[in-house]
């Protein structure tokens, strides 16, 4: 029985190296107002800063530990006039080196200072994207962090730390598994662990945080999982400014409005709500 199979799955013998290849996509938004146009810059930088590529590279160096892998090599970048891109190639083993005390230096011919001991195809990345509302005062920063791993380790084991690392006011994360490895009479297997839900990879009191959706495909090994906090403070929306220096009307329409915005991100389409 299949079920049989992943509820042992660290007990499966594989033929040959695991060639699954598992994805998480985790997709952060958090949500602002502001009321002039200086206020709105200055949280665009604000943001902006607070996630630098310095900052990223950071996060996704923990992120590489927890799910056990190894740095191969690391491509950062800030944006003028925003944003910034963090692009990691990570290994399953640790890197082989070809040094002097090398134990490797039989082959003939030049060799390169290091080489992968099993896979060079896992990749971590992040790019962040500030944006704002043309006329409507709505900021809304995102960042979008996928982490690709082949091989027995899964990246579902950092989920839990990169919730805690952005505190996002909305989440959307998919996790798929791609391709097939072999146990060792040949037979196909098209996923090496147990999954029913992301949810189930997340902490209960993150959960109780949060309004979840699942859509999940278990047929085609595909999770999805999308979530918004659920208790709104006005205060922890407002840049520049609080809710006692403003008239209590404004107030409800600003609250409208950042309603609206986290609305249309879950659940994916516009919103007709008038002001």
């Amino acid at each position: 029985m299949e079920s049989d199979i992943l509820s042992m799955s660290n007990k499966i013998r594989l033929y040959g190296f695991n060639n699954l290849t598992k994805t998480l996509s985790f997709n952060m938004y958090d949500i602002c107002y502001t009321k002039t146009v200086s206020d709105r810059d200055a949280y665009i930088s604000y943001i902006d800063e607070q996630y630098n590529a310095d900052r990223l590279t950071n996060i996704l160096g923990h992120v590489t530990e927890i799910i056990g892998a190894n740095i191969l090599n690391i491509a950062k970048q800030d944006y003028d006039p925003q944003g910034a891109s963090v692009s990691i190639l990570v290994c399953e083993e640790p890197m082989i080196s070809h040094g002097p005390n090398s134990q490797h230096n039989e082959e003939p011919g030049p060799l390169p200072e290091t080489v992968l001991a099993h896979l060079d195809k896992s990749h971590i990345t992040v790019h962040t994207y500030p944006e704002y509302h043309p006329d409507g005062g709505v900021c809304t920063f995102r960042a979008d962090i996928d982490v690709s791993t082949c091989g027995k380790i899964s990246p579902l084991k950092a989920l839990n730390y990169l919730i805690q690392s952005f505190d996002a006011d909305i989440m959307t994360i998919d996790y798929r598994v791609r391709g097939f490895t072999r146990d060792i009479t040949g037979r196909k297997l098209f996923m090496d662990h147990p999954m029913t839900s992301i949810q189930n990879f997340i902490p209960k009191e993150i959960k109780d945080r949060y309004q979840m959706i699942d859509v999940n495909v278990y047929q085609e090994n595909i999770f999805h999982t999308k979530c918004m906090l659920k208790d709104f403070d006005l205060d922890n929306y407002l840049f520049g400014f609080t809710k006692d220096e403003i008239h209590p009307g404004e107030a409800r329409q600003i609250t409208k409005k950042l309603r609206k915005e986290m609305e249309e991100i879950f659940y994916g389409r516009n919103m007709n709500t008038q002001y």
